[in-house]
């Protein structure tokens, strides 16, 4: 791809060409030596250059790309690790990664799979011959060049007699191609680590998928330390020689000598399996990259098919038509973005004539935004703090959701239907569980003066009950009170996992035939009303300030999970009448309300695959007016709102502010947190965190950079699209991260970096 606006003319000499690809540690530039020769020249994001810890990191990396430069490796040109911006040149080689060609034209079969299967056993051992452990073995990071494979990036490889940094706060790596004792103590992985790696890569070569795949990277992590992989599609001579390097025991796998034994042995004819064709190679690898700081290359060019789901009546047989299918989608969701709208639960602000049933009071037309104290004020008693909620799947960790009422703080996500938190010291009131595998992006639906409401995944080996509910519980005693089954498509009409919202005093469910909205009293579960969607389509409800949106979407989009044409109609509250529809014209992502109107981005495509954000469309419900503004340029990331502005906080840490009625740039700032949550404003300052807990608190008029904090979890870094996972109370700062870990301190006294 070109040169982009900002990137430099030459990097140490070189001019630059072309810009190969971007990922979280670096942007990788295609540049020309004196004397012609082609080059690939990794520059190092600013924001990491003061990075002690990263600078130490990327010399190892130059140490150990020049140890093992050779004939299956990239040759390490030149470098200079102490610059301002740090960056390394090495031999340009040419060619797809194993990734592309796979995705593009199937499995390898035959002699072009025994080539494969040695050269990257030969490429291993000149690595291990040197004392270096690669430890990110993957098909992005094998390219098939006319010579053979070239195994490239050892931005996390390591000396096998050296210390490992502890990377704080970072799990680094790719779940399905990283060997168990590297997900359990990735400090002390040595040579065999590899071998595991190249075991799954050759099944991931041979069949499109890798041996432990999942639709969400916690289960494919969890399935690599305690499962069996899959090898049914495995060739048997091939068999032979991976299920050995897919022991759990590293003692037990074969060294990299004697694979090559094994593998020299392998016929030529090798056969390939059924599931070829282009885009069969799409795997975790895949899914999983907008997640994880680690490919320096660019994204696929082509959408990752869904994978089959268990049937909806729990049978571990084949589901009997689509329909039932995609209702377990949402598990997918944990590795597609999943876009916020202005909060990290969807709560809906109405006056009471607005209301269903009762109506509302003052405090329930503020339903789940009350902080637990005033602007300028702190919870009584309150001293900063750090807790882990168990969920119902303690063995898939994930994030929560909160929002604070009163003298609460309300959770939910991770294995969690809801849990009541003391704000003031972190300690739990009640905590009601799931069963199921979370979903990222689905969390706390909301709460009421009196009930909160959240969502109960399934465990998918239940022989009976619907796969997703919405529940309502108790807010003083944690009891549940109702619950319904709920509908699974909003991800595709809306790019949210979120499929309910709190209204007033009412929950407004998709019903889970996915063919109509449906409307509780949020304590007593008594039906207010039901209304049809719109014939040939599905919807989802989405919050605009006091009114609700129903956003549809065609059956055949919700089929390709694909939003092409999206129609905005009201939905009033008292009825759930529809009003006329208002076609925007072109996919666009919600992400919050400015005075009156939805505030929409619109997605920018490079072929197939989403590259970002080239405007924003503002939806006025009352006039039905649509009215587009472009941004200067496409900008990556994850879009959010929060008091009146529009953000998107890139993968590496770069903040930009949008007027959304103009699409204007108000500002950009570079930050320290990488994939960064969307936006929580309050006391002056508007919050971005990170699945690590790393938070940074920015001036919303300049982007000024007011504070840092350090990682709290270990959570994965360059993660897309998260909801928010800052809650703001006063001056108190309420923080998810990964593990359902949850902590919280004064936004005045933040802790102290470093």
């Amino acid at each position: 791809m070109s040169l982009r606006g900002g990137d430099p003319a030459e990097i140490g000499g070189y001019p630059l060409e072309a810009r190969l690809g971007s990922g979280g540690m670096g942007t990788v530039f295609l540049a020309r030596t004196s004397s012609g020769r082609s080059i690939a020249i990794k520059l190092i994001h600013q924001q990491f250059a003061g990075d002690d810890e990263f600078r130490i990191r990327f010399r190892q990396e130059v140490a150990a790309a020049r140890r093992v430069s050779g004939a299956f490796t990239a040759a390490v040109v030149d470098a200079a690790p102490e610059a301002d911006q740090p960056w390394m040149a090495t031999t340009y080689i040419e060619g797809p990664t194993l990734a592309q060609r796979i995705t593009d034209e199937g499995p390898l079969n035959g002699p072009e799979l025994r080539r494969l299967a040695v050269g990257l056993a030969e490429a291993l051992r000149d690595i291990h011959r040197v004392g270096v452990v690669h430890r990110d073995l993957k098909p992005s990071n094998v390219v098939l060049s006319a010579e053979g494979p070239r195994v490239i990036d050892f931005g996390i490889s390591r000396a096998v007699d050296q210390q490992t940094l502890t990377m704080t706060g970072r799990v680094i790596g790719t779940p399905p191609f990283m060997s168990p004792e590297q997900l359990q103590a990735p400090r002390g992985v040595g040579p065999r680590s590899d071998v595991f790696s190249l075991g799954t890569l050759l099944v991931y070569a041979t069949t499109g998928h890798g041996p432990f795949d999942a639709d969400s990277p916690y289960i494919t992590a969890y399935q690599v330390v305690h499962e069996e992989p899959s090898l049914g599609a495995v060739p048997d001579a091939l068999r032979a020689v991976v299920e050995p390097c897919l022991d759990k025991d590293p003692e037990r796998r074969p060294s990299v000598d004697e694979l090559l034994v094994l593998l020299r042995d392998l016929p030529s004819d090798l056969g390939g399996t059924a599931t070829g064709g282009p885009g069969a190679g799409r795997t975790r690898d895949m899914l999983t990259q907008h997640h994880l700081m680690t490919p320096d290359t660019p994204p696929p060019t082509t959408p990752a098919p869904a994978t089959p789901a268990p049937s909806d009546s729990g049978s571990t047989g084949t589901a009997i038509g689509g329909r039932l299918r995609r209702r377990w989608r949402p598990v997918l969701a944990a590795a597609v973005a999943v876009a916020a709208i202005g909060g990290g639960v969807a709560v809906l602000t109405t006056g009471g004539a607005d209301g269903i049933g009762d109506g509302t009071d003052s405090r329930g037309t503020d339903a789940g935004r009350s902080a637990a104290a005033p602007g300028g004020t702190l919870p009584d008693g309150f001293e900063p703090w750090r807790t882990t909620v168990p969920g119902g799947r303690e063995d898939i960790p994930d994030e929560l959701r909160c929002v604070a009422r009163d003298d609460a703080l309300f959770c939910g996500g991770g294995g969690v239907v809801a849990t009541r938190v003391n704000p003031a010291d972190g300690s739990r009131v009640w905590t009601a569980k799931s069963p199921g595998v979370p979903v990222q992006g689905m969390h706390l639906v909301g709460a009421t003066d009196d009930t909160v409401i959240g969502y109960r995944i399934a465990d998918q080996d239940a022989p009976q009950g619907p796969p997703q509910e919405v529940v309502a519980l108790d807010a003083d005693s944690g009891e549940e009170l109702w619950s319904t089954p709920s509908g699974a498509q909003s991800t595709a009409v809306t790019g949210r996992s979120q499929d309910a919202v709190v209204a007033g005093s009412a929950v407004v469910t998709v019903d889970a035939s996915n063919s109509r909205f449906e409307a509780r009293d949020a304590h007593s579960g008594e039906l207010a009303w039901s209304a049809p969607f719109p014939a040939g389509t599905q919807c989802a409800p989405v919050p605009a300030g006091p009114r609700l949106l129903a956003t549809c979407a065609t059956d055949a989009e919700v089929d390709d999970l694909e939003q092409r044409n999206p129609t905005l109609r009201t939905l009033a509250l008292d009825s759930g009448e529809l009003g006329r529809p208002v076609e925007v014209q072109g996919p666009a992502v919600p992400v919050g309300e400015a005075d009156g109107s939805l505030v929409l981005l619109s997605p920018h495509y490079e072929g197939t695959a989403r590259a970002g954000y080239d405007g924003v469309v503002r939806v006025d419900p009352a006039s039905g007016k649509v009215t587009r503004s472009r941004f200067d340029q496409v900008y990556d990331g994850t879009p959010g709102m929060a008091d009146g502005t529009v953000y998107v906080s890139g993968q590496t840490g770069r903040v930009t502010a949008f007027d959304p009625a103009t699409g204007r740039k108000k500002w950009a700032r570079q930050t320290g947190v990488e994939g960064a949550s969307g936006p929580a404003a309050g006391d002056g300052a508007v919050y971005f965190s990170s699945a690590t807990g790393r938070v940074v608190a920015l001036s919303p008029d300049d982007g000024k950079a007011l504070w840092t904090t350090d990682p709290q979890a270990d959570g994965l870094t360059g993660q897309q699209n998260a909801s928010p996972r800052v809650t703001v109370a006063g001056r108190a700062l309420f923080v998810a991260a990964d593990d359902n870990t949850l902590f919280a301190f004064d936004a005045r006294k933040p802790p102290r970096s470093g």
